[in-house]
């Protein structure tokens, strides 16, 4: 099962690549400040986003050098997850055969990546226009409730047939991975009337620092999905 190599190989990478590359910017926008000619762009004292919410990902990643190392990290994470949910469709095909989810993952898999490139593309490129900043909003959205979607509609797929997959993979972490996407799912639901109330305070709450806090942790929830698939998948020799 050559693609099942492929597919863990290539989790592993997705995981890896735009984990390293947001921290780095993380880092060098907090600690490197004569790499950036504009001083307005650095952030000064500790910030732990994950926990503090002291900046967003795209407030670390959208200048100049920082998007150097982002933009083209986003690109090649994009490539591989196409690769990933394509190969992730073959392995379904051998093992088992047609599937009713087959489609519905590939589709939303592949829809996630493209979003992910177009919010790369257009991330630091500054319009005064509302409607340019509601479609880099809409972008983003889209990508995170594609790529969900397509997560949930895999380990559906691959639990309804789990006992084919007993000599392939490691039945627990495909249980780890289905509460990891379960959870989720209800941390979108509950945030999302959270995240949408209008500006940065509300009743003496810091909204604005909660949804950076956010962003980053859901940012590494989505990603860790590929680390689980690098060990649930048995190498096959």
């Amino acid at each position: 099962m050559d693609s099942i190599n492929k597919v863990k190989s290539m989790s592993i990478w997705i995981f890896i690549v735009p984990f390293v590359a947001v921290n780095t910017c993380l880092i060098l926008i907090t600690t490197f400040h004569d790499l950036f000619p504009n001083k307005e762009n650095v952030l000064v004292g500790f910030i732990f986003p994950y926990f503090d919410g002291g900046a967003s990902i795209s407030r670390t990643a959208r200048v100049f050098p920082t998007y150097l190392i982002f933009k083209p990290a986003m690109f090649l994470t994009a490539y591989l997850l196409i690769k990933y949910w394509i190969y992730s469709k073959k392995i379904v095909l051998t093992i088992y055969g047609e599937h009713k989810h087959i489609r519905k993952f590939l589709f939303f898999g592949i829809a996630s990546a493209i979003c992910l490139v177009l919010h790369s593309i257009f991330l630091g490129i500054k319009y005064d226009y509302d409607l340019y900043k509601l479609f880099r909003r809409v972008i983003m959205l889209m990508f995170i409730i594609f790529e969900i979607v397509a997560q949930a509609y895999l380990v559906a797929t691959l639990y309804s047939f789990r006992e084919k997959l007993s000599n392939f993979i490691n039945q627990k972490i495909l249980i780890i991975k289905i509460v990891l996407v379960t959870s989720l799912i209800i941390v979108a639901v509950i945030s999302i009337p959270i995240i949408s109330l209008p500006g940065d305070i509300f009743l003496g709450f810091n909204l604005k620092s909660f949804k950076h806090a956010l962003e980053w942790d859901y940012f590494v929830g989505v990603i860790s999905f590929y680390l689980l698939t690098f060990f649930m998948w048995k190498k096959q020799i």
